[in-house]
């Protein structure tokens, strides 16, 4: 990851453990809400970690209805949707053959894209969707999942198969209660697991945060181990392809860090790090 797009050390870490990612490794990125910005922030930190990552990273939108979604934020060069992938799932066997439908982001991101025609043509449910995931997941270092909103069990499930789970809330006090709301209810149903896993990404929708939204961050700090602020950025806010290159300092950083947090959680313990590395980590 270059060192230009965030704190050095940071940087250097989320590199590090880029490098040693689990096989197969995954990451969900669901909210408690809709209309959070949630796929942006799919495009964007994609666009980190497909700069980090020593192979293709694979982005999948796994929303069930037809929108733009994370087809805005990559951009499209061709027709190719998550529709294909599903039609087709029984040839997924290999990264030619998933790339047939995937759109490419600025910084080399792939994506599988939502279906926004709908004539002959349609959104997968759920578990079609998961079913590419698990295919595409055994080709690719690393999978990112464009998650819908934590509404029904099957997102549930997709958070607890995920490494590293990422919920995306808005900087109000309304989002953020809702996904402590989220994050009670998936504890109470068995699911602590997710919760102490879970990253949770905060997305300024202004460039000034109130006094009732940093006490709620504050709070949240207390219930998931991470917690990472991402500034309003005009860049974000614009539905057009993301490069995560061209954003401001302030949302770069906050971009590293983020990746850093699910790098950590992908990484194999296991795998020997350089020297100085162990050094910063010890």
């Amino acid at each position: 990851m270059p060192s230009e797009l965030g704190p050095a050390d940071i940087a250097e870490r989320a590199w590090l453990g880029a490098a040693a990612l689990r096989p197969a490794a995954i990451i969900a990125v669901s909210s408690a809400d809709g209309g959070v910005g949630r796929s942006t922030l799919v495009a964007a930190l994609g666009d980190l970690l497909a700069l980090a990552v020593p192979g293709p990273v694979v982005a999948v939108d796994m929303h069930p209805v037809p929108w733009g979604g994370l087809g805005e934020r990559i951009g499209r060069s061709n027709a190719g949707t998550m529709w294909d992938a599903v039609r087709d799932l029984h040839t997924l066997t290999s990264r030619h053959e998933v790339e047939r439908w995937t759109q490419r982001s600025p910084s080399g991101l792939l994506a599988l894209v939502g279906e926004t025609e709908g004539q002959g043509r349609r959104p997968p449910r759920h578990d079609e969707a998961a079913a590419v995931v698990e295919a595409v997941r055994r080709l690719y270092p690393l999978t990112i999942c464009d998650v819908m909103p934590a509404l029904i069990a099957g997102v549930w499930r997709t958070l607890a198969a995920a490494f590293a789970p990422v919920l995306v809330a808005r900087a109000t006090a309304d989002s953020l209660h809702h996904t402590m709301r989220l994050l009670t209810h998936l504890r109470a149903a068995g699911n602590s697991a997710v919760v102490d896993r879970t990253v949770l990404a905060v997305v300024a929708a202004s460039p000034a945060t109130g006094r009732t939204v940093r006490a709620v961050l504050q709070q949240a700090a207390t219930v998931v181990p991470d917690v990472v602020s991402i500034p309003y950025d005009p860049q974000l806010a614009r539905p057009e392809p993301v490069d995560a290159r061209r954003l401001k300092k302030q949302t770069r950083t906050a971009l590293v860090r983020l990746a850093d947090a699910v790098i950590g959680r992908c990484a194999d313990p296991r795998v020997a790090l350089p020297v100085a590395a162990r050094k910063e980590r010890a």
